[in-house]
């Protein structure tokens, strides 16, 4: 493929810089910051503030927390550890971590190492926040499993995103390689794919610039900064700590565009496990949640796959897409929520616009649907989902129900303050599939699929599991 020409370039950085200039102006998201590689060029650009308390601007080289983009480089660590010949994806996890367990006795003897970073292990820690600090955090976090978590599913039966998953793989990581795991992405990660502005504490991201979170203030619709900065240490594999920069992902994606080696020609992963990475390891065939890969989530645009991981972080969200079949990475950040969907039109205008992508519709219309198989309580960790029939659509009420204060507390922070949603209601798309009452359905033609709501396993007339955003409640 061919480099861009300057033309296209400045096509491309101005687009961007439109774009996030109107949509952060109208939607008060105070900072944002992108980056594109294809073909052999690659641009930033940057708009707005990346910290309102202190007026910082939001710089090409600004840090921000990469939230769950870091289970692609959690895998990536467990595929290089795999190439080793230290793991292996169809052992069970017990074999490297003996005091693995769930609250449901044996259910954690199933787990294969595979499992864990193809989101099909079906552990139900999803809310399950620890607050724990140091080198014996992932211990901690696994330990606790035992006594407050059970499972959802039997491994490999279904699609979850887990969190806990890649929490016990980031703990099974620093058993068998002996290193705490921070020190390990440093290492193996950061150092080969040359990730020089990467860090893996807030007391490391202070010595440099960097973003903090924003929420909407729900009275005055102000951004205002969040109160936490990183989630606590026992959620480092899953996202909970990790900071860098656009340009750093930017390389691990290109890293996984070339095979596995790194834009230095560091040989950071096999081209065989690499490739793993972007195979399809399970897909549940409806269109609210891709097919997974390993770490990868795998976005079908018609005939052009994106391999993608989106991170929410304390007010903020960053994404990272890889596209092989044009050369292409597309990475972003953005410091409130709303930016995901800035996010989701960039990304849809790089593919039509840029590489001429047809991005085929979604959802094509509605029917009448019986609702009754859907009405019901739903539950998984500390969360309880009620679904009933209000005007012939489905209307929705989440309750977020805490294990203790400590859960309550950083589960809140992370929230920005507001734990319960009003009711949401649902229109059928067809039997088992609903879209949020409102909202144009081209809409859900991108990233934003993920709003979409299905119902799965209908035996005797009744739904037994509901799926939103990959995630996974089973009925009570």
């Amino acid at each position: 493929m061919l480099c861009m020409n300057n033309n296209a370039l400045h096509t491309l950085e101005a687009q961007i810089r439109d774009q996030a200039a109107a949509y952060c102006e109208s939607n008060n998201v105070p900072g944002f910051v992108a980056g594109v590689y294809h073909a052999g060029e690659q641009i930033v650009v940057a708009h707005g503030t990346a910290n309102l308390a202190t007026g910082a601007p939001m710089l090409e080289d600004t840090g921000f927390l990469f939230g769950s983009v870091t289970k692609v480089l959690t895998t990536t660590l467990v595929l290089r550890q795999v190439d080793r010949g230290l793991l292996d994806l169809d052992t069970p996890v017990v074999k490297y971590l003996p005091d693995f367990a769930l609250d449901s006795p044996g259910a954690a003897d199933k787990i294969l190492v595979r499992h864990l970073i193809s989101h099909t292990n079906g552990i139900d820690a999803d809310l399950y926040f620890p607050d724990d600090k140091g080198r014996d955090a992932l211990k901690t976090y696994v330990h606790g499993l035992a006594s407050s978590c059970g499972t959802l599913f039997e491994p490999g039966e279904r699609l979850s995103y887990s969190n806990g998953g890649m929490i016990v793989a980031g703990r099974v990581l620093e058993v068998v390689t002996g290193l705490p795991f921070h020190d390990l992405l440093a290492r193996e990660i950061y150092a080969p794919v040359g990730m020089k502005d990467s860090s893996t504490s807030a007391e490391q991201a202070i010595l440099r610039s960097t973003a903090v979170g924003h929420f909407l203030d729900p009275e005055t619709m102000a951004a205002k900064p969040t109160n936490m900065f990183t989630l606590p240490d026992t959620w480092g594999p899953a996202g909970g700590t990790p900071i860098g920069t656009v340009a750093d992902l930017l390389a691990f994606g290109r890293t996984h565009l070339a095979g596995g080696v790194s834009p230095s020609g560091t040989r950071v992963l096999s081209a065989e496990s690499t490739a793993l990475m972007q195979q399809v390891s399970y897909d549940m065939e409806s269109p609210n949640t891709p097919p997974m890969g390993l770490g990868w989530v795998l976005y079908p645009f018609g005939d052009t796959t994106v391999l993608a991981m989106s991170g929410a972080s304390p007010g903020g969200v960053s994404l990272l897409c890889v596209l092989p079949e044009h050369d292409l990475v597309f990475t972003a950040f953005g410091n409130n929520p709303g930016a995901i969907m800035l996010q989701d039109q960039i990304l849809q205008w790089l593919l039509s616009e840029h590489l001429g992508v047809r991005i085929p519709t979604l959802i094509t219309g509605s029917e009448d649907v019986d609702l009754t198989p859907y009405v019901g309580t739903y539950r998984s960790n500390q969360l309880r989902i009620d679904v009933s029939i209000v005007d012939g659509q489905l209307e929705e009420r989440t309750t977020y129900e805490p294990a203790d204060e400590s859960q309550e507390r950083i589960f809140t922070e992370f929230a920005g303050g507001a734990t319960s949603a009003p009711p949401q209601r649902y229109v059928p798309i067809r039997p088992g599939l609903f879209a949020p009452a409102g909202y144009p359905l081209e809409m859900f033609d991108g990233y934003l699929r993920l709003l979409l709501v299905s119902y799965h396993d209908v035996r005797d007339g009744q739904a037994r599991f509901r799926n939103g955003g990959g995630r996974l409640t089973r009925r009570a």
